[in-house]
């Protein structure tokens, strides 16, 4: 069985790499890194498609939401699951992250319980074919 394959978008570096080596212990998935809105899409454009993308909402430039939007524009990423990883803890926030995307947690959060979320959801996931 070949290794899942995990994007995480986050503007804070420090942060991306503490998910990327949190998610990567057991190196049960390859993890790539991109550090912005722009970076995801480009990413996105250039590279083999990730089977999730965990992403940050509070970016500059180009927003987690405006990033989402892109995504489910777009015929070939609209079914890559997504997790918002993100500070931002408002309800209104927390709402439309839950609604929009297949899971929202908060910074900081528990490492096993995002290592769980992510199988969960890559567990649930069956492409459309």
């Amino acid at each position: 069985m070949s290794k899942k394959k995990i994007l995480i978008v986050d503007d804070e570096p420090d942060v991306a790499l503490t998910a990327k080596y949190t998610i990567n212990l057991d190196e049960e998935f390859n993890v790539d890194v991109v550090n912005s809105g722009k970076e995801c899409i480009d990413f996105l454009e250039e590279k083999e498609l990730p089977d999730l993308i965990i992403l940050d909402i509070m970016m500059p430039e180009m927003n987690g939401w405006e990033v989402h939007k892109k995504l489910k524009e777009n015929e070939n990423w609209r079914d890559i699951p997504v997790i918002f990883l993100t500070a931002r803890v408002d309800v209104t926030a927390e709402n439309a992250g839950k609604f929009l995307a297949d899971d929202y947690i908060e910074k900081p959060y528990d490492p096993i319980y995002l290592k769980k979320r992510i199988k969960k959801i890559l567990d649930e996931y069956k492409p459309l074919m």
